[in-house]
């Protein structure tokens, strides 16, 4: 089957859901389950595949077992001895810091016989809430928003919340006692750093109360009086590092990440008679700038056959930023495939498609978008002034206009973003 004959958005919808299928709980968490221990097996987590994480323990584990996970809100799965409860996100919420507290008294008093099973992945950092002493939860608050707001990529963001956390950064697992650890995590970031990945709640952690103050200067954000008095605190009150005794017994294992599933949508575009090229699997940056970039690398493959010769789809994931200025909806994929959209001008042969793989955008009810050659033509049509609404942010507005968002709801997953970005072969195209 070729891309012109299934139809460029049929094809790229094709690949982004080969995507998503490929890190499903159900199908990556299995393989990597450890045998039951002597002791108690208690179970703990967070994030946006909390839920299905847990699901997915339950269904293949041999013997008994307890405990309590956290996702984000509505999306709650009907486990049979693993508590789900919900929190917000991206801003963190009570309901998040009463079961962050929950979960600390889950694994006290354990012993070298018990094992806790800890299921990591994408979105935990701000589900998965506990202010440090001397904080409170709007503490916590405002400096995720100022944070969200400023471009900070979600290494810095991480970090940041790390030193505001009572149960981030090593915390958790240091709680664990005598018990060993095992994280279980799917990969949200850039680089699939354990440390980064909900914020590294059972892994130590190698930043600083002085890397958190320099980020918040860094993007000009005034911490309040108790913020500035925790990132001023001295060593005894500082993450655990790397080599630290409390963290003896705790091991870690990547189940998904972003370039499993990026190898997944090459597969199916090799199926389709399509060259896949995977750029990286780790695209960082402020997203109508990488779409600027991306969209010359898309016009030299369609002008020139170059990194790759048309039909071709350039595959990328990542997560890139948006520095907030504007008053519009929108999520970085949005944003940056309305960049993308401005900086080819209607090029006849190129189509693309941007989601996130947890089926969210931003704040909206959307995953991502597509863009089409018509894609301006089709706005100009309808009064939209393209360039305008970018620089108020409202991309989501854009592409709601003209029926071109993607809704997968929920998709109880999270490998960050992914892009594919479709060159077709012929000169006819469009």
């Amino acid at each position: 089957m070729s891309a012109s004959r299934e139809g460029p958005r049929a094809f790229l919808r094709a690949l982004f859901d080969a995507a998503i299928a490929a890190a499903q709980p159900a199908l990556c968490v299995p393989p990597y389950l450890p045998d039951p221990p002597k002791g108690r097996t208690v179970v703990v987590g967070a994030g946006k595949a909390a839920a299905a994480m847990a699901l997915a323990v339950e269904d293949h584990w041999r013997g008994p077992l307890e405990g309590l996970v956290v996702t984000r809100h509505g999306q709650k799965l009907p486990t049979r001895h693993i508590e789900v409860a919900e929190g917000s996100h991206p801003v963190p919420d009570a309901a998040g810091e009463a079961a962050a507290r929950r979960m600390l008294e889950r694994v006290k008093g354990l012993g070298p016989d018990d094992l806790v099973l800890c299921l990591m992945s994408g979105g935990a950092s701000a589900i998965l809430t506990l202010p440090a002493p001397g904080l409170t939860l709007a503490d916590k608050q405002e400096v995720n928003r100022a944070l969200l707001r400023s471009g900070a990529s979600i290494h810095e963001i991480n970090c940041v919340r790390k030193h505001l956390s009572a149960i981030k950064g090593g915390r958790l697992a240091a709680a664990c006692g005598d018990a060993q650890v095992l994280t279980l995590a799917i990969s949200d970031v850039p680089g699939d750093e354990p440390s980064v990945i909900g914020s590294g709640p059972t892994v130590p952690d190698p930043t600083t109360f002085a890397d958190a103050r320099a980020i918040l200067a860094k993007y000009g954000i005034e911490p309040s009086p108790a913020v500035a008095r925790r990132l001023a605190a001295g060593p005894e009150a500082e993450t655990p590092k790397p080599g630290d005794r409390h963290l003896a017994r705790a091991r870690y294992r990547l189940v998904a990440a972003p370039q499993t599933s990026l190898e997944a949508a090459a597969a199916r575009a090799r199926e389709a008679g399509v060259f896949p090229l995977i750029l990286s699997d780790s695209i960082e940056g402020e997203a109508r700038e990488v779409a600027r970039a991306f969209a010359a690398i898309a016009r030299q493959a369609a002008e020139r056959g170059q990194p790759a010769t048309p039909s071709c789809v350039l595959l990328s994931g990542g997560e890139t930023t948006v520095t907030v200025r504007g008053k519009g909806k929108g999520g970085r994929n949005t944003e940056f495939l309305l960049a993308f959209a401005l900086a080819l001008g209607g090029h006849a042969r190129i189509h693309a498609l941007a989601g996130g793989t947890d089926g969210m955008d931003g704040t909206e009810d959307n995953a991502g978008a597509v863009v089409t050659p018509d894609t301006l033509s089709r706005a100009a049509r309808l009064g939209l002034d393209a360039s305008t609404l970018l620089e108020q942010n409202d991309a989501y507005s854009f592409f709601a206009s003209l029926d071109d968002l993607i809704v997968t709801g929920a998709t109880h997953t999270n490998v960050n973003d992914f892009r594919a970005i479709l060159i077709d072969g012929s000169r006819s195209a469009g």
